[in-house]
């Protein structure tokens, strides 16, 4: 099973909405698909319709020593299954998150111990920025995607990002590589554009070859609780992500249906 980690150098980037979509995508290329919500604002479960009174999640799991498995929804009608982070209270967080410092391989050992799916892809939803989340993140992937904004306060965090990516990732003979997705992307502002041609630049062939366009049904199919191409089937951030799920399938040695 491949691990894809989604993380991004800071918030409202739509990290989490390029996750979901994405894993929704791959699912409709053939492949099985897992999301895993290590996000402590627990909105990946809101993109997948699941009932917003719905509390458990991996925390409460891993706080009351109980295996991941049982907070695991297949949310068949989209093709995946997920494991929300949970609503937990300010002492859930930090002892959980305490957990996390102590204990370098629970990420590991949770995904470990749910069952495995053939071929399957498991994507990790991340906090912006590093944290524990991260970092227990990034020692278990295979891959990682980093979701930036093309503006200059995104570009400017390329050094740090870099710089998690070597600690925790590039020693390892498990790791396939990283690459950089563009979110929210808008062709008619100079600004945009010259981002991109400097990460061209900088990042060659590690920037994804589509940009996300910066498009309103992506942030409304969140309000109605749906994968953007339920909303909107036809608009140009769902192409984006379209295209994007089949170079990630031929970067990954897959075929899947076009």
């Amino acid at each position: 099973m491949t691990i894809i980690a989604v993380i991004s150098p800071k918030g409202g980037v739509g990290k989490t909405s390029v996750s979901v979509n994405l894993g929704c995508a791959l699912a409709e290329k053939g492949c099985s698909v897992r999301l895993v919500d290590m996000d402590p604002q627990n909105a990946l479960r809101l993109h997948l319709g699941a009932n917003p009174a719905q509390t458990g999640g991996l925390v409460h799991q891993t706080l009351q020593h109980q295996e991941w498995q049982y907070a695991e929804f297949d949310s068949a009608y989209y093709g995946v299954s997920f494991i929300p982070f949970g609503v937990v209270s300010e002492i859930e967080r930090i002892t959980f998150e305490s957990q996390l410092g102590r204990m370098p391989n629970l990420l590991h050992d949770n995904l470990a111990s749910l069952e495995q799916m053939p071929g399957g892809l498991t994507i990790i939803d991340t906090p912006p920025g590093p944290s524990v989340y991260t970092q227990q993140a990034l020692s278990v992937a295979n891959l990682v995607l980093v979701v930036m904004m093309p503006d200059a306060g995104s570009y400017a965090t390329l050094p740090s990002i870099e710089g998690l990516l070597q600690y925790y990732c590039a020693s390892r003979a498990d790791f396939y590589g990283s690459y950089f997705i563009l979110n929210q992307f808008d062709a008619s502002h100079v600004l945009n554009r010259d981002i991109k041609s400097v990460m061209q630049h900088d990042l060659g062939e590690r920037l994804a070859p589509f940009c996300v366009h910066r498009d309103v049904s992506m942030s409304e199919a969140l309000a109605f609780q749906q994968p953007a191409k339920r909303y909107a089937p036809y608009s140009q951030g769902v192409d984006d992500i379209e295209h994007l799920a089949t170079w990630l399938n031929a970067l990954l040695g897959r075929g899947g249906r076009d």
